[in-house]
């Protein structure tokens, strides 16, 4: 079975009701921005932990060219 990532329950709650009410109880849902901007910090958090800060680095040698 998949994994069920944020961007897939952002999807799933985009397409649900934003407010739904059965017998006297009221549900509302999570506004889709504020999941959009909760999706977007997570990405950032997990970008920053890793070691190489966003920066690679390869060497190139020469050869191969004929």
């Amino acid at each position: 079975m998949a994994e069920t990532t944020i961007a897939d329950k952002i999807e799933e709650n985009a397409k649900g009701p934003a407010k739904v009410s059965v017998d006297g109880t009221t549900v509302d849902a999570v506004n889709i921005n504020d999941q959009i901007t909760a999706e977007k910090h997570l990405a950032a958090k997990d970008a920053s932990t890793k070691n190489h800060m966003g920066l690679f680095f390869r060497q190139f040698t020469a050869g191969g060219c004929g």
